[in-house]
């Protein structure tokens, strides 16, 4: 393979000529049984419907509406609304999980105080 060869294929997004291709160490460690790329995420497996729904229990629309003032969490709020919007607004729902994420840290650390 000549430098072209692997100019070419870097541009296609191709490993050149004796390296592994992307992804094969991941792919490797899921067949030995390692654990996957997700397994710390702690979103990985839960709904958007799930997320609201404890945040709304967890705090209550009014406080849910305060902390992050969407006009779906402050006027007539409800899950499916939320989730209409959410589902189409990309900043707010990094907001809805960034606050998950903090609700449970401070579920964690209550727990072991």
């Amino acid at each position: 393979m000549t430098e072209e060869d692997d100019a070419a294929a870097a541009a296609l997004g191709r490993p050149k000529q004796g390296q592994p291709p992307r992804g094969a160490a991941t792919r490797e460690a899921a067949e030995r049984g390692g654990a996957s790329p997700q397994a710390r995420n702690p979103l990985h497996g839960l709904t958007l419907e799930a997320i609201v729904t404890a945040l709304a229990d967890h705090y209550g629309w009014d406080e849910l509406g305060h902390r992050i003032p969407i006009r779906c969490f402050n006027v007539d709020p409800s899950v499916g609304s939320s989730l209409k919007f959410l589902r189409k607004t990309p900043w707010a729902r990094e907001k809805v999980e960034g606050l998950y994420l903090f609700m449970l840290r401070e579920e964690r650390r209550a727990g072991r105080g």
